[in-house]
């Protein structure tokens, strides 16, 4: 029996109810594909008069500029056109994950031809068009290639593309809903980055710089010059433990360990091991400090509890002397990630020793001096872990919203 076509959406506003129509995209809308004049003529790119939108660019997905600039003359005598403000431009191909991806141009623009234009009539909402055609990435990258991985998109496929439409009404306040989501959502992007930046700048002020002996920003009444210690002298290292695939679980269990290997450092992996309990000269406590040795040499963690993997150093310290935090944000400070990575070697594989990590020179303040610095950088981690957990709710929400209130 032939699957019932679906004539509304799960979820919907209130006093909506009429049944959506299936119509063809190329019915209800104008598609344009661009074009690109010749490189080898100068003046069809000088002087740079009218915007040009390359492929790359898509991925902004709200067009307020363009990266690239044609001459009216270069206009004149290629395949380029015009696309009106307010439409929706859809990459027919690209590397990567580039074709079927969509944006809106808030100013009028001509694009290359791997990008073509969608000019709704009034029948359309172009906001909603252009959340429609997100929900369906997929599915275009399927129509343009048999199995999804070459090929591209071409003004006839999107002319028998198959949308399904709301009432107008209905559709703008689904676009006005999910642009608001957007907008949040890059919201919390930029202040991600904007913090990301802000502590990159305080790893490098509140550290000294190297063979330096004081940073160059400091808390009031702290004057005294850092003390020069290696290594050596604060820590000790401790290797991890190398377990066999076969001897792994994907699930926890009673007696089962959380087994830090490195796709823990992936933010995107949803690979977990737990094992079961070995020695404990191999167990690190949230208090501690993992840093990988090999690989991706250098990467720092703290917080996390478990048996960590050969490839990690757990490194000890009197916490008397150095604080956590500190000694965390030291490690991860430009000087000594440069010094770490150099005595990995540059090597195919980087590995870094006991010795040659004991031996790099550091410099340190008074304990107290320590607390603060590290207190106030943790502040800024939490304020960016913050914005990411909103970020990822936000994209879930987006995600569900596009799975529900559209067919």
């Amino acid at each position: 029996m032939a699957k019932e076509e679906k004539k509304a959406p799960k979820l919907r506003f209130n006093g909506y109810t009429n049944d959506w129509e299936r119509k063809k995209l190329g019915d209800v809308a104008k598609i344009t594909p661009g074009g690109t004049p010749s490189k080898n003529i100068s003046n069809y790119w000088y002087p740079k008069e009218i915007p040009w939108l390359s492929s790359g660019e898509i991925n902004k997905e709200i067009i307020f500029s363009t990266d690239g600039m044609i001459s009216k003359k270069g206009f004149n005598n290629s395949s380029a056109k015009w696309i009106k403000q307010d439409s929706v431009l859809i990459a027919l191909a690209g590397q990567g994950k580039t074709r079927g991806k969509v944006a809106i141009n808030r100013i009028p623009l001509t694009t290359n031809q791997s990008i073509a234009g969608i000019e709704p009539s009034n029948e359309v909402y172009y906001k909603f068009l252009y959340h429609q055609l997100t929900k369906d990435y997929l599915k275009l990258r399927l129509i343009s290639s048999g199995d999804g991985s070459r090929g591209g998109l071409n003004k006839k496929l999107l002319n028998d593309y198959a949308v399904n439409l709301s009432s107008i009404d209905e559709q703008h306040k689904l676009g006005i809903l999910l642009s608001h989501i957007d907008n949040t959502l890059q919201l919390h992007e930029r202040k991600c980055e904007e913090l990301t930046l802000i502590k990159k700048a305080l790893l490098q002020k509140l550290f000294p710089k190297k063979d330096v002996i004081k940073p160059e920003v400091r808390y009031k009444n702290f004057n005294d010059a850092w003390e020069q210690r290696r290594f050596k002298d604060i820590s000790k290292l401790s290797q991890g433990l190398q377990i066999a695939i076969s001897k792994r679980f994907t699930h926890p269990g009673d007696g089962k360990l959380f087994y830090i290997t490195n796709e823990f450092l992936n933010p995107n992996s949803t690979v977990k091991y737990y094992i079961d309990s070995p020695t404990k000269n191999v167990i690190a406590e949230k208090t501690d400090i993992l840093m990988t040795r090999t690989g991706n040499t250098g990467k720092v963690v703290t917080d996390v509890e478990g048996v960590y993997h050969n490839n990690f150093f757990k490194i000890s310290y009197n916490s008397s002397k150095i604080d956590r935090w500190f000694l965390y944000y030291l490690l991860n400070s430009y000087p000594i990630q440069r010094e770490i990575l150099v005595r990995a070697g540059n090597s195919t594989i980087p590995d870094l020793n006991h010795n040659d990590f004991y031996g790099i020179k550091i410099y340190i303040p008074t304990i107290e001096e320590q607390i603060k610095i590290g207190t106030f950088l943790t502040k800024v981690d939490s304020l960016i872990a913050l914005h990411q957990y909103k970020l990822k709710k936000l994209k879930q929400l987006k995600k569900f919203l596009l799975q529900n209130m559209f067919i």
